[in-house]
């Protein structure tokens, strides 16, 4: 059998020996953290010691799958396993902390050492899949572990596989030619050989070695794509369709299933799963942290108020928190105290003079929006997401701005990406929301930690003060 061969024949090796070297990078991990902890000379860690690793690593074995770290390595980058590994990695650690603080255990066990073993052990699971990239990239430049492609249907997303596949040569895929019964009579498709109509291909897989043939036919197609399937009855070669929604506005697609049938999600929430856990813990903490820290801030601002205006300390407005339903978002009160007319809410405005001098400032350095920590406390908002609306102007966009309510696609922000890239205050014009509605569900489409602690960070120097925050 030739090395191709077998790199092809034992894909799944790899992914069997990452479940047998995970447990055991944990294992050195703790021992070598304890090593530098104790300055140890023993190889053997104490009972207490050896018994929260021995936790460990069963959690390892049973969360690390729920992640999805053992599937098919193929198509993934690096830094998307990387991701994945820190997610699952923390879910690990939190459920030991759970545990041994449940037990009131936490005194028994060297918190420094804790320490070095999360930090080793996270180091470790990254570099051991950094080092089977760099085997596999090695592989590859000599020409092997590269799965042999053909696409069938050289239109547009024909043409967008193919650009996809040359940006991503991490993935290992080798596009030979392309068939389409509408396009054979062009002779190339970016390059591409098209050798013809679908009739060609059940001939071509059988006398070309074929690993994968990727269906990339209009939805319509239905007819031919049973057909070709037919046609590749007797052929040992992968056939992967790939439907045809990319003309949808999409959010969060991806594949799913229904009652055990195969389903595509055109438009959901990442707020599901382990990332549902991920946001809960990172809002709990650091709001809690943050409030206790701001109390005295907040007592300040609080006595100023009621010293220099009439009425209420506080701002309560009924907005859409997650899935639309209407939560009270709390902030300072910058107003003095008037009636609106019902159903209907004027934004503030350069100059408005329903703000007090000392609301102005506020609202200028955003500091009236410091009680909305008390809403993410309550598990109503976050502290990074799409900014709450008024329900009233909810009302009024959301038949004027595509796709506008499905900013409720996650819990509402203190801060968010369309606000440090300067989308605040007054929406007199409908492309500024329409603008701010982009960048929201760009969020919702990219979220991750990482872009969170992004948006913090960038919130410190570009989203407190700024010129549209009056």
């Amino acid at each position: 059998m030739t090395g191709k061969a077998i790199f092809k024949s034992y894909s799944g090796f790899i992914n069997l020996f990452s479940r047998v070297t995970d447990p055991l990078v944990v294992i050195l991990a703790a021992a070598i953290a304890y090593h530098i902890r104790f300055s140890s000379d023993s190889s053997s860690l104490p009972l207490e010691y050896r018994s929260l690793v021995i936790l460990a690593v069963f959690s390892v074995v049973l969360i690390f799958p729920q992640f999805n770290l053992y599937s098919s390595w193929r198509g993934q980058s690096l830094l998307k396993q990387a991701r994945v590994i820190i997610l699952a990695w923390a879910s690990v650690v939190l459920l030991m902390i759970v545990i041994l603080f449940g037990l009131k255990l936490s005194s028994d066990f060297s918190r420094l050492w804790l320490a070095w073993w999360m930090i080793f052990g996270l180091g470790f699971l990254i570099a051991f899949r950094m080092c089977v990239y760099a085997f596999l990239q090695f592989q590859r430049k000599r020409g092997k572990n590269f799965r042999r492609v053909i696409i069938i249907g050289a239109g547009d997303l024909g043409k967008r596989l193919i650009t996809q596949s040359e940006i991503s040569p991490w993935a290992g895929f080798k596009i030979l030619a392309l068939f389409d019964d509408d396009n054979f009579m062009h002779s190339s498709v970016c390059g591409y050989p098209v050798l013809g109509c679908l009739d060609k291909v059940e001939p071509y897989v059988a006398s070309n070695q074929i690993d994968e043939v990727w269906i990339a036919l209009p939805l319509r197609a239905e007819k031919r794509v049973k057909e070709l399937l037919f046609a590749l009855r007797h052929q040992t070669v992968n056939v992967k369709l790939i439907p045809d929604i990319f003309g949808f506005s999409l959010l969060n697609h991806s594949m799913t299933e229904v009652v055990g049938v195969p389903a595509v999600n055109l438009s959901d929430t990442p707020m599901g799963g382990g990332n549902l856990l991920v946001k809960a813990f990172e809002d709990r903490l650091l709001s809690l942290i943050i409030f206790i820290s701001i109390i005295p801030v907040l007592l300040l601002i609080a006595i100023s108020i009621k010293l220099s205006s009439s009425g209420p300390v506080l701002f309560k407005q009924k907005r859409h928190g997650w899935d639309g339903r209407i939560i009270n978002v709390y902030k300072f009160r910058t107003m003095n105290v008037h009636a609106e007319e019902r159903n209907s809410l004027t934004q503030a405005s350069k100059g408005d003079n329903r703000i007090t001098p000392l609301g102005a400032f506020l609202r200028r350095t955003s500091l009236d929006e410091l009680p909305q920590f008390y809403n993410v406390l309550q598990g109503r908002m976050s502290i990074v997401g799409p900014r709450p609306h008024a329900v009233e102007h909810n009302e009024l966009y959301k038949d004027q701005v595509n796709q506008y309510m499905l900013r409720h696609m996650v819990k509402p922000g203190i801060t968010g990406w369309a606000q440090v890239n300067g989308l605040r205050g007054e929406t007199d014009a409908l492309e500024k929301m329409k603008k701010r509605v982009e960048y929201d569900l760009y969020y919702i489409e990219n979220w991750s930690l990482w872009f969170d602690l992004k948006i913090m960070f960038l919130t410190i120097f570009k989203g407190f003060i700024h010129k549209n925050a009056y």
